[in-house]
């Protein structure tokens, strides 16, 4: 099978991580009702470490999984409140953008009453300088739309500040339309006095303004949790910008070869679109920038956690740093993709366990009565397709929560369309499935339920007759009829086989071949 035909397929690959939602927690807030417990104490951690992956609020997750001063760095990149609106990058095979694009998140948190009750539960049980902090922002603010976002990172900033170690060190990267707030925000958490750097990365690109000076820069906040904490100064130098061997001012020798001592500007562009490592999620950082602050603030078998971890960047890095990691996201394609992201960077394997995925048929069930819509995509990426926008279906589309594909002889792609069922089935799915399969000319269905399919059911799919293969020889049932019971058993869909594990999405490139990044532009005089 010609290359070619594998790398234009391949730009499905990773369609999953436009899909990841790191919206607001408001939107997605487990429906119990908040423990009052701001800093309270947490189990003692277990002895035996494993690197995970958790899937839920991350505020409860902190809670309820992480025990006290367990963690080397924290890396986290927040919403920002900046109202915008973000959409799936999904490219159609020719390489063009396609024009069904999904909504990834709302880049905007509000006040309701998830936020009224967070409030609350800071004036009763938090410390007298958040307390403080919060009650004065809410009266210069008022309830709007970045107090929200402000008492919503201010009780997660309070569980991160507990499951940090002593010496432990947090990076949060915000942008300067909430910086000024959330600097406030961590002096009253973490202390002033552990107040140790405001970093700006600066990237090029387009977006110049006539207006107002170019918006060029993101600001990254770096506070310790106490006098003593890790920095590996050497591990990140950086070249001189002037290599002439001109003398510095005092007249002492510059040392090219080791470099100089990195300061707080970063320059370094964003993600490239032809970058081997963009995956199309709309606000990923490059692995150059998780790599500096990594290497600076932990050390080899250091624990690493990032709690809005999106399309894993933080996650992948460690993993090739060696460090222990984990990542807590609050959608199930999050989870799906870094998945993916990690079998295809570490050919070796890597062993770590996720925490909050069905595991069983009650677990699927338990997840389809809480947000059918994390079913439905949870089960989307159990037969390795790319999940589709419920609110943009129409007409023919009507039908299809998912899509994948499969080459034939002659670059011919071939289109298999998903459909899940969380509810009682029947005969008439079967009947429409067909019928959605004609209008949107799929050669394949795959019908996912909670519950068996009834003998009419099976009856009904066999009669939709076998898609026959001329490139493998081998004939495959045109509709085919599988339960969450036979996914999470491992039963695979029976589908002519693509290069690789799977050619619906976009592959990673190995951390063999990808080991050395670009470096952050640090040089200096």
């Amino acid at each position: 099978m010609p290359p070619e035909s594998l790398a234009t397929i391949g730009t499905w690959r990773y369609a999953l991580a436009t899909l990841v939602r790191r919206e607001s927690v408001v939107a997605r807030k487990p429906k119990k009702k908040a423990k009052a417990r701001v800093g309270k104490k947490r189990p003692a951690a277990v002895d035996a470490w494993q690197d995970r992956l958790f899937y839920g609020d991350n505020l409860d997750i902190l809670r309820d999984c992480i025990a006290d001063e367990t963690v080397d760095l924290i890396y986290l990149d927040p919403p920002f409140n900046s109202n915008a609106s973000y959409n799936i990058l999904f490219h159609e095979t020719n390489g063009r953008q396609s024009p069904a694009q999904i909504r990834v998140f709302e880049d905007t948190w509000h006040w309701d009453q998830s936020a009224e009750t967070a409030f609350s539960e800071i004036v009763a049980q938090g410390s007298g300088k958040v307390v403080d902090v919060i009650g004065h922002l809410r009266g210069f603010l008022g309830s709007n739309d970045m107090m929200a976002y402000l008492v919503m990172m201010a009780i997660r900033l309070v569980e991160l500040r507990r499951v940090l170690k002593a010496t432990g060190s947090i990076y949060l990267h915000c942008d300067p339309k909430a910086s000024h707030y959330l600097k406030v925000v961590m002096d009253a958490v973490f202390g002033a006095k552990n107040f140790q750097n405001e970093f700006i990365w600066y990237y090029s690109g387009g977006g110049a303004s006539k207006q107002r000076w170019a918006r060029k820069h993101d600001v990254i906040l770096f506070y310790t949790a106490g006098a003593k904490w890790t920095f590996n100064a050497d591990a990140v130098r950086v070249p001189y910008k002037w290599t002439d061997g001109q003398p510095r001012a005092d007249g002492s020798e510059r040392n090219l070869e080791a470099g100089k001592l990195a300061d707080d500007v970063w320059e370094h562009h964003g993600i490239m679109p032809w970058a081997a490592e963009r995956l199309g999620y709309p606000t990923q950082k490059p692995e150059a920038l998780l790599e500096r602050i990594i290497k600076a603030s932990s050390n080899k078998g250091h624990i690493v956690l990032d709690p809005f971890c999106g399309c894993g960047t933080a996650v992948v890095v460690a993993q090739k740093l060696g460090r222990k990691w984990m990542g807590i996201d609050i959608t199930h394609l999050a989870i799906a993709l870094i998945k993916n992201r990690l079998g295809d960077m570490f050919a070796g394997g890597v062993q770590y366990k996720v925490e909050g995925e069905p595991i069983d048929l009650p677990g699927a069930k338990q997840l389809a009565a809480d947000d059918p819509y994390q079913f439905q995509w949870w089960a989307v990426s159990l037969v390795g397709a790319r999940p589709t926008d419920p609110s943009k279906r129409k007409g023919a589309d009507k039908g299809v929560d998912g899509v994948r594909f499969f080459l034939e002889a002659g670059q011919k792609v071939k289109k298999v369309v998903v459909q899940v069922k969380s509810g009682h089935v029947g005969v008439k799915d079967v009947r429409e499935l067909r019928t959605v399969m004609k209008n949107v000319g799929a050669d394949v269905a795959l019908f996912v339920s909670l519950v068996k399919p009834t003998r009419d059911m099976r009856t009904e799919a066999v009669a939709a007759g076998a898609y026959k293969s001329v490139t493998w020889g081998k004939d495959y049932p045109r509709v085919q009829l599988l339960t969450v019971a036979d996914l999470l058993n491992k039963k695979e869909p029976n589908l002519p086989p693509t290069a690789s594990s799977d050619a619906t999405f976009q592959r990673a490139k190995p951390v063999e071949e990808s080991i050395e990044q670009a470096e952050l532009d640090l040089r200096s005089e």
